[in-house]
């Protein structure tokens, strides 16, 4: 055997390969139920065949929270004080809040250079499945935001995963055993043998991928008619691919302007986490997984546990991207002329309420459809996105990853140039 065929053999077998296969095989199934079954069974089918990507996907969930617990309690502790968490903290938060700035921009150049909403026949909207959006919007009111981010209870938040209050539990946590010494090592020592324990437990569970991959990809192609939503969605997403092409074009320039050619490792690195992402439309389901991948490329643990869950709820950048994009594309729908001073209000607002509302189902669509109640856009029009939503969501959490894998990496850099000053 070639060492080429060596290579391709070993890549089929790799997890990457097996979840490329399984989309396939997933979007094959797919079609073909949709082709030869009638509606309702389609239907059914789709809800049972789909509970194998939830399977997965809870599976996942069971891991994240003593994973970011665990090692993030350990990353504050090593790195020692108050002073040095601040530091990384407010890198952290500049990278993210930069990112967001421009991910939002790229959104809003594109909606009105291309102008996916004009014109568009308003005639065949699905309002019935807006409730369920819209239903979720007051989750993103002040008070709401508030107690979203402190935690009232440790084992609350740790039960319902909620990422951000256990990041700022874990702070705290951590700058008290930084603070005691000696005296907390023993406790450390136990949550760091704790947290590798978990890593070992993602092995396990990343055999499951290609399953809950396969699963998620023939449930929604089995009831969608593919060659229905091109036609009356090409417009919006073939504008979205290009914004959404041009911002991965943006993340992997900057990779490369502070990783040098690093950056080709890196995402080599995060190629399978990139397409559990993509297959099962969730940047969640990948979490431990590109912690491992950060790991193994060479940033120290103690930086990865803190920026990835600060990551998770402050640096979406995918779904930055398509909010923007979204908001005035449902604007042009309806005919609604915003200018530029209302539609960078509009970013404004978007940068603060999408912050803090990781874990919120379709958050994106969420904040959009909170977002065109404030601005007297239509809510309905979220009804206009939501067929052709889940592709999107496929890109967009993909760009999250990608996103997150590179602000933890340059930060990572940055950290280790300053520790050999």
């Amino acid at each position: 055997m070639t060492t080429i065929e060596t290579k391709k053999a070993s890549f089929f077998k790799g997890l990457t390969g097996q979840i490329l296969i399984a989309m396939l095989l997933g979007a094959i199934l797919g079609v073909i139920i949709h082709n030869s079954v009638e509606l309702e069974a389609t239907k059914e089918f789709s809800t049972k065949i789909k509970m194998l990507a939830t399977i997965f996907i809870r599976l996942v969930q069971m891991i994240i929270a003593p994973l970011v617990f665990t090692t993030l309690v350990v990353g504050i502790a090593k790195l020692g004080d108050i002073k040095a968490v601040g530091r990384i903290g407010g890198k952290a938060l500049g990278w993210f809040f930069t990112a967001s700035f421009f991910s939002l921009l790229i959104g809003m150049l594109y909606v009105n250079l291309l102008q996916p909403g004009v014109g568009l026949n308003l005639s065949n909207i699905d309002m019935a499945s807006v409730s369920d959006v819209t239903a979720k919007t007051q989750s993103l009111s002040f008070e709401n935001f508030v107690e979203h981010i402190v935690p009232k209870s440790l084992f609350e938040a740790l039960a319902t995963n909620e990422i951000l209050q256990i990041v700022i539990f874990s702070i705290f946590f951590g700058l008290a055993a930084a603070s005691m010494g000696e005296q907390s090592k023993p406790v450390i020592d136990f949550l760091d043998r704790s947290s590798h324990i978990v890593l070992k437990m993602v092995n396990y569970v990343m055999k499951f991928a290609p399953i809950g991959v396969f699963g998620a990809i023939a449930g929604v192609f089995a009831v969608r008619d593919f060659q229905e939503l091109a036609i009356t969605y090409f417009k919006f997403f073939g504008s979205f691919l290009i914004g959404i092409s041009t911002l991965w074009l943006v993340l992997i320039v900057i990779g490369f302007i502070f990783l040098g050619n690093r950056m080709k490792e890196l995402l080599k690195r995060i190629i399978g986490p990139l397409i559990i992402a993509f297959g099962t439309t969730s940047s969640e389901a990948v979490f431990p997984k590109l912690t491992e991948e950060l790991e193994r490329f060479g940033v120290k643990d103690k930086i990865v546990s803190f920026m990835l869950p600060l990551g998770y709820s402050f640096n979406l950048d995918g779904s930055m991207m398509y909010m923007t994009f979204a908001g005035i594309f449902i604007a042009q729908a309806y005919g609604i002329h915003l200018d530029y001073p209302t539609q960078f209000t509009m970013l404004f607002v978007l940068m603060l309420t999408s912050k803090g509302i990781a874990g919120v189902p379709r958050a994106s669509l969420v904040v959009v459809a909170a977002t065109c109640g404030m601005f007297k856009i239509p809510v309905e029009g979220i009804a206009l996105i939501l067929p052709i939503d889940h592709f999107c969501d496929m890109f967009r959490s993909a760009t999250n990853v990608l996103g997150n894998a590179l602000a933890t990496s340059v930060v990572g850099k940055w950290e280790e140039e300053k520790e050999n000053l």
